[in-house]
């Protein structure tokens, strides 16, 4: 357990105890004034547990079930609402989410920020909104405006939309993404054979989503295969021909743009896929992989409507999702590359390439994102 879940844990805890005592001194209070209380005003089983007890029963329940408890009674619905209660589930569960997008992205600084700096935050509103597994059952309906966009950009889609993919995880990783996904037929059919390469750096594959919508994917490398390789294999960063980086390179803040031909590229594509390597300490400086990303999404190269899929990407399963190591949460990465400060649509997925766990959720809502009904 981290420090910050331990004293989340341990101010809820205190909380809890406070409350209770509080609770039912102000129940034998009233019942002395009223001796004719009703045996029905008589707390509960649970009610009459000890706190530390009651605790560990909720620390069992999930999100719906711990709204269902707090419908019960006063009592429960006065704990269950208490935002302490929900800052400790959001640290202790946050690292285990799976996926992560620019509508449920919470403010991380909110976590380490005292209650009594900011009175008004409702930890209990966030989770259910960030947490995939309460996300669409709590997330607001779509304003008029977004589905007018959404119809809009589907009227302009080509019969086959295209993506650009590129980033670290194609490339560090010991099993390639792109190669399982294109020996995978009984999950994403290939559609099209590779067409020629851009410069050498990259090539277009199609494939075929649930058998109904075709796609391409076109994909670019760094560099050529042979320097790929040797920089896999030394684990070193291999030099970028898709990236020119400005200045002196000597600042903390580094700023890129991309090559022409890239420029090309990214005017021609309906959408990104940016493969981040989420192995533990293999990823990089991550103030290089958030300036990268952004010199490829700068406005100039295209609408800033066209969505983003980031793959969370490790080799194969393990402990910790890794084969070697663990995994660095998805909205940990999400934050590391500062995706709130995107004006596009975007999600974080985690993906293993091995058993391309992850890729066809990411995909469908890329697809879904981009203006397809999926």
């Amino acid at each position: 357990m981290s420090e910050t879940q331990w004293g989340n844990e341990s101010a809820f805890r205190r909380s809890l105890r406070q409350f209770r005592d509080k609770y039912f001194q102000n129940k034998r209070h009233a019942a002395n004034k009223n001796t004719g209380e009703e045996e029905d005003d008589a707390p509960g089983i649970l009610e009459s547990l000890p706190a530390e007890v009651q605790f560990r029963i909720m620390a069992f329940l999930c999100p719906r079930d711990l709204c269902r408890l707090g419908g019960t009674c006063r009592y429960w619905r006065s704990v269950v609402r208490d935002p302490l209660l929900w800052r400790y589930y959001f640290v202790r569960d946050m690292t285990l989410w799976s996926s992560i997008d620019h509508t449920s992205m919470p403010r991380l600084e909110a976590l380490d920020t005292p209650l009594r700096y900011d009175p008004g935050q409702d930890f209990m509103a966030e989770y259910l909104r960030s947490c995939p597994a309460c996300r669409r059952r709590w997330r607001p309906p779509r304003a008029a405006h977004g589905a007018v966009a959404s119809f809009l950009q589907s009227l302009s889609l080509a019969a086959e939309p295209r993506f650009l993919m590129f980033g670290p995880g194609l490339e560090q990783l010991e099993v390639s993404l792109m190669n399982v996904m294109m020996r995978s037929p009984h999950l994403l059919p290939v559609a099209g054979t590779p067409r020629r390469q851009i410069d050498g750096v990259g090539s277009g594959v199609s494939f075929v989503f649930h058998d109904q919508h075709k796609f391409n994917i076109l994909v670019l490398y760094s560099n050529n295969s042979i320097e790929r390789e040797r920089a896999r294999l030394e684990r070193q960063n291999v030099h970028s021909r898709l990236f020119v980086q400005e200045g002196d390179g000597q600042t903390d803040s580094p700023v890129y743009s991309i090559a022409p031909f890239v420029q090309e590229v990214c005017r021609a594509v309906d959408g990104f896929i940016y493969v981040a390597n989420a192995e533990t300490g293999r990823g990089g400086a991550p103030e290089v992989a958030q300036a990268q990303l952004q010199a490829m999404l700068d406005p100039l190269w295209g609408s800033s409507s066209r969505p983003v899929l980031v793959l969370s990407c490790v080799s194969r399963e393990g402990p910790g999702g890794t084969g070697t190591g663990t995994r660095t949460p998805c909205i940990l990465l999400a934050h590391q590359l500062n995706l709130r400060q995107l004006q596009n649509p975007w999600t974080v997925q985690d993906t293993v390439s091995e058993s391309l766990s992850g890729v066809v959720d990411g995909i469908g809502w890329l697809l879904g994102a981009s203006g397809l009904r999926v």
